[in-house]
């Protein structure tokens, strides 16, 4: 009927379970606080774990249940999901159950994700608490999660604590990711690429030495408009681009730094922040997504043999999709061969 026909949108970065917003940290930041500045004065990430660690299971169920329900009105099927809000053993569980949960009953398909090493908890110090997630949370996630991640950057977890994070994550089978060199250059980028991580996601301010590692080690770049239009920052994507690095974006959904859940609106932010094409931040936010979530056999592209995870554009041309910006011209959704939102 004169439509686009595309594989559904894989959001391959998100913190969709949260309870809370952070409405006043975003007037914070346009009367110039900085993101580590808003966080020593006990906003950030800590003022959510907060939020979250009181809310109930069936709470987390219900707030993250409509966040789905938006996402799939726009073009989501498939979405990586990362725990990180609890930073106690009980909690982070709490989280990656309610994915779990939310995986049965919900059409878009959900990949959990552990990132205990999200931020320090206000109750242990340093020390206690990696080794907390040595010991302790890691063993007890195995089963609940694919990958762990780690935030890897000044002020949080430092490389080498990464390592043995990411290390510890490899023993009992969750595959690596990282949060990359997003506020400052890190190493992040290097050790992504030196461990072999599925992705490096954020990479505003990767080193040369980072990126290289990451091409000999088919680690994927993951890039984050949504982020980049809140704090703005502008990584160098064409530059990694050049190199041959397979690039993917993702909405990074979270209360502080990217209340966003459109494909769409990160598609359009990806082609006017980061000066991507069309094309390439189609194929971002679908083959090369699925492949950032270690799903790129199954879903991604419309193959014989794949997932019939399709969605049906009320557009005559791929350019638009960006062009429309904000506006949502998703007509149909079709999961594993079935409608699922129209």
């Amino acid at each position: 009927e004169g439509n686009i026909v595309m594989p559904g949108f894989v959001d391959c970065h998100t913190h969709l379970v949260f309870a809370g917003s952070r409405e006043e940290e975003f007037e914070q930041r346009i009367e110039g606080a900085g993101y580590m500045e808003i966080e020593k004065k006990g906003g950030g990430i800590l003022s959510t774990v907060e939020a979250t660690r009181t809310a109930s299971k069936k709470e987390l169920l219900s707030l993250a249940k409509r966040r789905l329900d938006y996402a799939l009105s726009c073009g989501t099927t498939t979405m990586e999901v990362k725990s990180g809000y609890g930073l106690r053993t009980e909690d982070e569980i709490k989280i990656l159950e309610v994915i779990k949960e939310l995986n049965v009953s919900h059409p878009i398909t959900l990949i959990p994700t552990f990132l205990g090493a999200h931020q320090f908890p206000k109750e242990m110090t340093r020390d206690q608490y990696i080794d907390c997630i040595l010991r302790e949370m890691i063993p007890q996630v195995k089963g609940l999660a694919k990958f762990c991640d780690v935030f890897c950057e000044q002020g949080v977890f430092t490389k080498e604590e990464s390592r043995k994070i990411l290390l510890k994550g490899k023993e009992y089978g969750l595959i690596p990711k990282i949060h990359a060199d997003e506020i400052k250059e890190s190493g992040a980028s290097e050790l992504a690429g030196g461990i072999g991580a599925i992705s490096a996601d954020h990479l505003n301010y990767p080193s040369e030495k980072g990126l290289q590692l990451m091409k000999d080690n088919n680690t994927i770049a993951v890039f984050l408009p949504g982020t980049c239009l809140f704090l703005g920052h502008k990584p160098p994507v064409r530059k990694v681009i050049e190199m041959d690095i397979p690039v993917a974006i993702g909405s990074d959904f979270n209360p502080g730094s990217s209340p966003l859940l459109s494909m769409p609106i990160i598609i359009s932010l990806a082609c006017v922040l980061l000066n991507m094409t069309p094309a390439e931040a189609i194929s971002a936010a679908t083959i090369n997504a699925a492949h950032a979530i270690g799903l790129g056999e199954k879903i991604g592209s419309l193959e014989t043999g794949k997932d019939a995870d399709i969605i049906i554009l009320d557009i005559k041309d791929h350019r638009e999709l960006p062009y429309w910006f904000g506006h949502n011209i998703i007509k149909m959704v079709i999961k594993k061969g079935a409608i699922v939102y129209s």
